[in-house]
C-alpha cells in the first residue's frame, strides 16, 4: 500500500490517543493508494483486542461505496507489542479474504507501522510505502 505521510501520521495519532485501548479503523484506497483514513470506535474498549463499532463500520462503508473507493485495509493498534498479527488477528482475517491489515505497534519507544496480507492463516508482510 502507498500512503501519504499525513494519513500515516493520522493512524499513529489515533493509536496514541486511544491508548491504553487499541484503536481501529479503515483505510480507503484506489489502485493500491490510500486515499483516506476513517477512525472508528473500539466497542470493546480493550488494550488487548478491538471490535469495530458496527454503526461506525456501516457509515464508513457507505462513504467508501459512495466515492467508489476500495476497502483498502483495516488498521488497528497493538498497545504493548510490535506490529505483528496476533492469533486473534489471524483468526479474524479469515472473514476478510484479500484485505490488507495495517498494525500500529506502540510497544517500543517509537510507534512502528506495518502492513500484512493474511490468507488461510498465513501472514505475509507487504510493503507500506510512505510518501
Amino acid at each position: 500500500m502507498k500512503i501519504s505521510r499525513a494519513l500515516y501520521e493520522e493512524m499513529v495519532a489515533h493509536a496514541m490517543a486511544e491508548r491504553p485501548a487499541e484503536c481501529c479503523g479503515i483505510v480507503a484506497s484506489l489502485d493500491g493508494e490510500a486515499l483516506r483514513v476513517f477512525p472508528a470506535r473500539n466497542a470493546a474498549a480493550s488494550p488487548l483486542r478491538y471490535e469495530m463499532d458496527a454503526a461506525d463500520q456501516i457509515a464508513i462503508q457507505e462513504e467508501i461505496d459512495s466515492q467508489r473507493w476500495d476497502y483498502g485495509a483495516i488498521y488497528h493498534s497493538h498497545t504493548r507489542t510490535v506490529p505483528y498479527p496476533s492469533q486473534t488477528d489471524i483468526n479474524f482475517a479469515a472473514n476478510w479474504p484479500g484485505l490488507e491489515w495495517v498494525i500500529v505497534g506502540l510497544g517500543a519507544d517509537e510507534p512502528e507501522v506495518r502492513c500484512y496480507l493474511i490468507e488461510d492463516g498465513v501472514v505475509r508482510e507487504l510493503p507500506l510505502e510512505v510518501r
